[in-house]
């Protein structure tokens, strides 16, 4: 009820967007998961095929983030939002329809631009919509996601009864009943015109040394998070023998999410500024890390999600809410795009160093996952002391409604 009541206090656009994110994470999670063994198994394709097709979305995505920013900057987030979740349609139905490896590879990318276009299109629109309550409208938008996340695998298992083809003409169908739905109900905004150009653009944030320091003091998050999908199911597996332990990961994350979230943001946003509670998250969820191993089998692996979750919840809403503060009008979501493609490097050194610590002794990947965190959040609190984080405000005059 006070998620409902939450999001009802915002104004229609933004409730469409958290719609909008719960169902972008339930389309995903219900075919990507899924997508290697159908490469594999059904297809019959190599390894170093599966290989490409999966790397080549990850690399459209993840290299190209600062390209949706910018879009989203100079044509308006609407547009790039509709025509990422357009081409997402694509994309999965491509992966649908098609089983030689140049439509694979057509669909991999597809579908990689498209999340490179809607994701910082998505966080510029819900920050210049939520003007001053950036950090509420942030939590409401990963209680969405995080929910969209366990929903999305549930139902592609479903699915996957009848057949791959099944799950991903579903996941097509959510991204195109998302990009109507855009654009019958998100309003047009008027974007002034670039005082610079994209090139411009990218030099300014690129050459902005305390957004950068951000961003790479930040690094520790990614690779801590993405450790729900590597470390933390593998570890449950182990210690219970049995794959389904692999959902209490997924279930104890969402679940936390869900009772946790919007309480942590509203209590922490009335005990102090935003950007004093970033280190301290990132702390929590370092520590997370050492409950394995203080406490070994499934009650410690469960328990250092719930302390990951925790740590991600105090921080995650404010870091989204403090990266617009950097920028000056008009560069909104360049600012995220650049925050984004930092973010991708990260998670994917983080979980190629976890997944080589993991093949050497029990203890080394969670110390190596507790000092990224503490790393982080010793970085973050040095920026922080030194004042060079700045206060999330308002939306700029170019930005208000």
């Amino acid at each position: 009820m006070r998620v409902l009541h939450a999001v009802r206090s915002f104004p229609v656009p933004l409730r469409l967007l958290l719609v909008n994110q719960l169902g972008v994470n339930t389309g995903f999670y219900l075919l990507v998961p899924y997508l290697a063994g159908h490469l594999t198994h059904d297809l019959g394709l190599s390894a170093l095929a599966v290989g490409a097709v999966l790397g080549l979305r990850t690399l459209s995505q993840q290299g190209l983030f600062i390209l949706g920013g910018s879009a989203a900057d100079r044509l308006g987030a609407r547009r790039v939002i509709i025509a990422g979740c357009a081409l997402r349609t694509a994309g999965f139905g491509l992966f649908a329809l098609g089983d030689s490896l140049t439509v694979l590879l057509a669909a991999s990318a597809l579908s990689g631009l498209a999340g490179a276009l809607f994701n910082p299109a998505v966080r510029t629109y819900v920050a210049q919509e939520a003007a001053d309550r950036k950090a509420d409208a942030f939590a409401l938008f990963a209680v969405f996601a995080t929910t969209g996340a366990l929903a999305g695998p549930l139902l592609g298992a479903l699915l996957l009864l009848v057949d791959f083809r099944a799950a991903a003409l579903t996941a097509a169908g959510v991204f195109a009943v998302l990009t109507a739905a855009q654009a019958l109900v998100l309003p047009e905004r008027a974007v002034p015109p670039p005082p610079r150009g994209v090139l411009a653009g990218w030099r300014e944030a690129a050459a902005d040394r305390r957004f950068l320091a951000f961003a790479f003091a930040m690094v520790g998050q990614f690779g801590m998070e993405s450790q729900l999908y590597l470390l933390l199911p593998d570890a449950a597996r182990r210690a219970t023998g049995w794959a389904g332990a692999v959902g209490l990961v997924f279930l104890t994350s969402t679940l936390a999410n869900l009772a946790l979230q919007l309480r942590i943001t509203t209590r922490l946003q009335r005990a102090g500024p935003p950007a004093r509670w970033i280190a301290p998250g990132l702390a929590v969820a370092g520590t997370g890390f050492l409950l394995p191993l203080a406490a070994p089998g499934l009650p410690g692996v469960l328990g250092g999600v719930l302390m990951l979750q925790l740590g991600l919840m105090t921080a995650q809403p404010f870091v989204l809410a403090l990266i617009p503060a950097f920028a000056r009008g008009g560069l909104t979501g360049t600012y995220y795009g650049l925050y984004y493609v930092v973010s991708g490097v990260a998670a994917a050194l983080g979980n190629t160093a976890v997944g080589r610590a993991m093949d050497g002794t029990a203890a080394a990947p969670w110390l190596l996952c507790a000092a990224l965190g503490l790393g982080s959040a010793t970085a973050v609190a040095r920026l922080h002391r030194a004042g060079r984080l700045p206060a999330p405000a308002g939306p700029l005059p170019s930005e208000a409604r």
